[in-house]
């Protein structure tokens, strides 16, 4: 994987290591609002994304501190003849909010998605719609889930 790495108003960009799991852990735990994060299954998907090729798990580091994170994964297709890459989860510390990070995120994934010659990127929102409406993403369909 190359390496995305971005200094943006003291903040830098960069592939996740195993090292960095105990920082992102409360920034997912604070993402969630339908489930619970269980620690043991977040350490072992934490383990498996760091190491896939399909999957790009990126943090956002100031003053040596995890202070974000993006999560997504390339999926192959038919319906757009070649692969989509879905961002699955976006997270900033709420003090980092409104000053680039989630920018800096997206403009990663968005790199690496071009890199492997994605159709699109897609993503679900409830509470950022208008963030990624300024980034140039546009209400595309309605999400739906079925709970396992």
């Amino acid at each position: 994987m190359p390496a995305y790495v971005e200094v943006l108003m003291e903040v830098l960009v960069r592939a996740a290591a195993a090292e960095d799991s105990e920082q992102v852990w409360p920034l997912a735990h604070d993402l969630a609002t339908s489930y619970v994060v269980d620690p043991g299954a977040f350490t072992a998907t934490f383990e498996r994304l760091v190491e896939r090729s399909d999957a790009l798990l990126l943090v956002a580091v100031a003053d040596g501190q995890v202070v974000g994170y993006l999560l997504a994964q390339q999926h192959h297709t038919f319906h757009a003849n070649r692969s989509v890459v879905r961002v699955e989860e976006v997270m900033v510390s709420e003090v980092r909010r409104g000053r680039g990070v989630g920018r800096a995120l997206m403009t990663k994934v968005e790199g690496w998605a071009r890199d492997r010659e994605a159709a699109y990127i897609a993503l679900a929102t409830r509470r950022a719609a208008d963030f990624y409406a300024t980034l140039g993403y546009e209400a595309s369909a309605t999400y739906f889930k079925l709970a396992l």
